[in-house]
């Protein structure tokens, strides 16, 4: 019989509550030395009346988000955009700068997004290359940058569920080459707090699925018969209109959310890949008309019904046909594909196993230019076999993505316990 993750959970697209897992002191990033912030005059949009904007530049290193020593910049009740603007006599060269949020388990928490901008002269513009905009707890949020010369920079941040705040932020004239967070290159070797939980989640695994290790359609198995790299095809269950530009847009959100669970294992335990190409290959549609693009750089399917919905060509996927072989595939092997991400209108929550992910399509296009797009993230590890914690929650860890609703995106728990599925399945793939 075969093993069927559980599909289906309740996350809420509006639930952005984030827990604080275990604390870690912050680590100075490279380049602290070039730490021009200090000389800068800090400003902002808003701030609590008992908090202090000259908190974010006066050089002391939180120990946790929740630092209730040193003082902090918070703007409660006020939510929405809100910013920090350092401001400093004369242009300033920048490659890079490093964040640490206040979280205080309420009315100030994580934003859903940040980003940093830059003063032309004449005004504020996103700051070009930026590697990333990490959000995290309990730790400075790094991103490198093109360089710029300016005499202002500003912090962007969008609020979530609640207001925002910051305890120190850093601007360098160099690049930061590295970040606490890179994992060991060989061995296992998780934070001493997180032993316990990690063991825990693992042996109910073992005891909750029969067929934990016989189980061969997990993502990973996908990604090692692809030999790294993973296909998905669309199922367009909705009566919407596609544009090509929409198209390319639902196609990058996806490959930038697998990203972020590929991005956990490089470098570590032997993993083998440094980059894991996503490609779609195809869309399933009940009207062709409803797709307005007339390229042929994916497969169409049209009025295929499965499930009461638009399905992609069954002898191409690999739910179908786990041999890895795909001889009736219209468009030949290389046209298959691994997983769908089934787009339903009107669909709460989420599902996610073997055959892919299924989220609402209004909340899925609703969300492109989304850091985390958190739902689509949490049925992922569904994909790669990380269960649900509905009923019980390990031993010394607060919220995390696959908790549902207690975290948006990817955390140092649940990057650990996709890891720990590596460490104990990778024997199948030779390493």
């Amino acid at each position: 019989m075969r093993l069927r993750l559980r599909r289906t959970a309740a996350v809420a697209a509006a639930t952005l509550a984030l827990l604080v897992g275990v604390p870690v002191v912050a680590d100075a990033a490279p380049g602290q030395g070039d730490n021009l912030a200090r000389a800068a005059t800090a400003t902002a949009s808003y701030t609590s009346p008992w908090e202090s904007v000259a908190a974010v530049n006066d050089g002391i290193d939180p120990t946790t988000s929740n630092d209730t020593v040193n003082r902090r910049w918070g703007t409660w009740p006020n939510t929405g955009e809100q910013w920090v603007l350092l401001t400093w006599p004369s242009a300033q060269t920048l490659r890079s700068a490093d964040v640490y949020f206040f979280d205080d388990n309420g009315g100030v928490r994580l934003p859903a997004s940040w980003r940093l901008q830059y003063w032309t002269g004449s005004a504020y513009t996103d700051v070009s290359g930026a590697s990333a905009y990490p959000v995290a707890v309990n730790r400075y949020n790094a991103v490198n940058f093109n360089q710029v010369s300016t005499s202002r920079l500003r912090v962007v941040l969008q609020s979530g569920s609640a207001s925002v705040g910051l305890l120190e932020v850093r601007a360098y004239a160099s690049a930061i080459t590295t970040t606490p967070t890179t994992p060991p290159t060989t061995g296992w070797n998780p934070p001493a707090g997180l032993v316990t939980p990690l063991n825990q989640v693992w042996t109910h695994q073992e005891q909750t699925y029969s067929n934990l290790y016989g189980f061969r359609n997990y993502g990973w198995d996908q990604l090692f018969a692809g030999g790294g790299s993973i296909n998905y095809c669309v199922r367009w269950d909705s009566s919407a209109t596609v544009s090509a530009a929409l198209r390319d847009r639902i196609h990058a959100a996806l490959q930038r959310q697998f990203k972020k669970w590929m991005d956990v294992m490089v470098g570590h335990n032997g993993w083998p890949y440094q980059n894991v190409p996503v490609k779609v290959v195809g869309w399933a549609v009940r009207d062709r008309a409803q797709l307005q693009w007339t390229d042929t750089s994916v497969d169409i399917y049209v009025n295929d019904i499965r499930e009461n919905a638009p399905q992609c060509s069954t002898p191409c996927g690999r739910f179908f046909n786990q041999s890895g072989q795909y001889p009736n595939c219209p468009g030949g092997p290389s046209h298959h594909y691994d997983m769908s991400l089934w787009l339903t209108a009107g669909f709460g929550g989420g599902a996610g196993g073997d055959w892919g992910q299924r989220i609402g399509s209004e909340y899925y296009v609703g969300a492109l230019d989304a850091d985390n797009i958190h739902i689509l993230l949490h049925e992922m590890g569904h994909s790669f076999g990380l269960d649900d914690f509905y009923d019980w929650t390990p031993t010394g860890v607060g919220g995390f993505l696959m908790k549902a609703g207690s975290a948006a995106q990817i955390t140092e728990f649940d990057a650990w316990m996709f890891r720990d599925w590596w460490r104990h399945l990778k024997n199948r793939y030779g390493y």
